[in-house]
């Protein structure tokens, strides 16, 4: 098993840039993509559904970085009133938005004749429709705004390949790289470009409690480093992606993983 490398520190790729993260409380993808767009110099309004974990990783976040560069307001994506709010505070808070990472997403294990309407429902409401709900916030308020913008949407190695039980969140992730490639056809016209990330095994708290570890050693022995991704080592791709380096990319799904088919 290769160790994983040391953190890499920031570089000010985003300077000045206003940037909103959905499901960004705890230790998972979201909340180490939140630290580092500010590490890089970003100003930041997080949000979850879970408003406690949100209200003390904000606090974190502000400690660290100073209260004037980090915003928090809890929001369920399931809720188009409430995602309007979460890009309202963002432009009042900041001036403007110029970066949106579309992270939230709910996943689950059940084999398709077991599985019952409630739970295809569920995970496709806050996976793909909460992603499209945030897009389309984003991209009406970046097209009025006229000054371009990001958008990196969480897609999953899952949107390519078959694992059983996984038909829900499978066809979910399928559904946000496709939705991804399509928006950034419509957006590219006013200078957003819309890229996604495909992370395979990130490991988290929350991914260890929903989780076999029978399960865990067998999708960790899967990849290439024999080891499961940090989560700030997809947070560094999704820097990259809404920063200048990836300038000409868009409607681009980048595999941060051995496994991307």
């Amino acid at each position: 098993m290769t160790p994983p490398p040391p953190y890499v520190p920031g570089h000010e790729l985003l300077n000045g840039r206003s940037a909103v993260v959905t499901a960004a409380a705890g230790a998972g993808i979201g909340g180490a993509t939140a630290r580092r767009l500010l590490e890089e110099g970003a100003r930041v309004v997080v949000s979850d559904a879970h408003a406690r974990r949100l209200k003390e990783s904000a606090a974190e976040l502000a400690d660290a970085f100073g209260a004037d560069r980090v915003a928090a307001l809890p929001c369920d994506v399931t809720d188009e009133a409430q995602v309007a709010a979460l890009f309202d505070l963002a432009e009042e808070r900041h001036g403007r938005l110029d970066v949106v990472i579309n992270n939230a997403g709910l996943g689950g294990t059940a084999d398709l004749v077991d599985m019952t309407d409630e739970q295809w429902e569920k995970v496709l409401d806050v996976t793909l429709n909460g992603t499209f709900r945030c897009t389309r916030a984003a991209l009406r308020r970046m097209k009025a705004d006229g000054g371009g913008g990001v958008i990196v949407n969480n897609s999953s190695v899952s949107g390519w390949r078959a694992q059983r039980g996984q038909a829900h969140y499978a066809a979910a992730k399928a559904g946000v790289m496709a939705l991804t490639r399509c928006a950034a056809l419509e957006a590219a016209a006013f200078g957003v470009r819309v890229n996604a990330v495909a992370p395979s095994l990130a490991m988290h708290p929350h991914l260890v409690k929903v989780t076999t570890p029978e399960l865990l050693q067998e999708l960790t022995a899967r990849e290439a480093f024999g080891r499961y991704a940090e989560p700030w080592e997809v947070a560094n791709v999704i820097v990259f992606l809404a920063s200048g380096y990836s300038s000409y990319m868009t409607g681009e799904i980048v595999s941060v993983s051995s496994q991307h088919a």
